[in-house]
């Protein structure tokens, strides 16, 4: 079993769902301490930054320490040459490579200043994620000429990603007895038509530098009734929209509110911008003919875009599988790790 593999297992079985990241930010801490010192490796929270400014363009490598809730997985372990555990694909393979390349004395001596940020909380809510006070603390993170987020991208090069709004949709009635239902209005019928054409409505798609993004608005809740001989006076549901990096966020807020225009209330939740594309960017060019990667959109959102909004260009390029992430069955490719390992060691190390 190679170092790459043996420092995933490591970490897959230091627990960290969200919320609960300070065991493993401490066993990574630790990890850099004897070959960074106390100036290179910073605490903030439950996320650790590694590495320093010499004055080297700077580069930054991110991942987050965070997991989604264990679903009865067992201790990490090797079978059929993939690493399994929770988390191996979404993203501790990218912490593994992020950690492997920190302490890669070429790297160090290399071209760049390169940065690692160790960061909690990114499978919460947007408003809690641990990146935003690590960009705060640190603001010289900011300065940055380019960035590489590993999240899972099937060792893809993914650029840009899209943006998400989450609104509360409301469609109001009347309650009545379930056995006389004419004397009052169901809410839940009531927003039928509307929930049967969103089933029928297909992606839109979005060209932006040549790459097709694919705009899509998903119920993923819904709630209402009080009682089985009750009809319901009100029904909840949860609009989660998808959206391209040629929109802004107030853009995208109104484009929802005309996707959900037939429903008697609309209450924004939760709004994050989409990244754009980092076009013109030589470290992007460098980063393509380090990695020689597949070039594809980012169809989900990631830190890219609250780099993005700080000035900072960055891409998703990253060992795990995104069909993997979240399973119960989440496991990685050893492969991947090395290559993954090695692309971003030529990117970091050859100008």
């Amino acid at each position: 079993m190679n170092e790459l593999a043996h420092t995933l297992m490591e970490i897959i079985d230091i627990p960290s769902e969200t919320g609960g990241e300070g065991r493993l930010a401490t066993h990574i801490a630790g990890r850099f301490l004897p070959s960074w010192g106390r100036t290179g490796v910073t605490r903030i929270g439950n996320s650790v930054v590694v590495g320093e400014r010499t004055g080297r363009p700077l580069i930054l490598l991110l991942g987050h320490l965070d997991t989604v809730p264990p679903q009865g997985q067992g201790p990490a372990h090797v079978a059929g040459g993939r690493v399994v555990g929770l988390g191996a694909s979404d993203m501790k393979a990218g912490l593994a490579v992020m950690m492997q390349l920190l302490l890669d004395p070429d790297v160090v001596a290399g071209p760049y200043d390169v940065v690692g940020v160790f960061y909690d909380k990114e499978e919460g809510s947007a408003d809690d994620n641990g990146l935003e006070p690590v960009l705060e603390r640190a603001e010289w993170l900011s300065d940055a000429a380019f960035a590489i987020v590993l999240e899972p991208t099937d060792l893809e090069l993914q650029l840009g990603c899209v943006g998400c709004i989450n609104a509360t949709v409301r469609f109001e009635g009347t309650a009545a007895h379930s056995a006389r239902p004419w004397t009052g209005e169901n809410a839940i019928t009531k927003a039928g038509r509307w929930l049967a054409a969103l089933h029928e409505r297909e992606p839109e798609v979005v060209d932006v530098a040549g790459l097709e993004f694919r705009e899509v608005a998903t119920v993923t809740l819904i709630r209402g009734g009080v009682a089985r001989n009750i009809v319901p006076a009100d029904v909840e549901i949860n609009l989660n929209y998808r959206f391209a990096p040629n929109r802004s966020l107030d853009d995208a807020e109104a484009r929802l509110r005309e996707i959900a225009a037939d429903a008697d209330g609309i209450e924004i939740v939760d709004r994050a911008p989409a990244a754009p594309i980092p076009e013109g960017s030589p470290y992007l060019q460098a980063l393509i003919d380090a990695t020689g990667a597949l070039i594809r959109p980012k169809q989900a959102w990631t830190d890219v875009a609250r780099l993005a909004g700080r000035g900072v260009p960055g891409a998703n390029y990253g060992p795990g599988e995104t069909s993997r992430a979240h399973q119960v069955d989440e496991s990685v490719p050893v492969d991947n790790l090395q290559s993954a390992f090695d692309a971003l060691r030529r990117f970091l190390v050859d100008r």
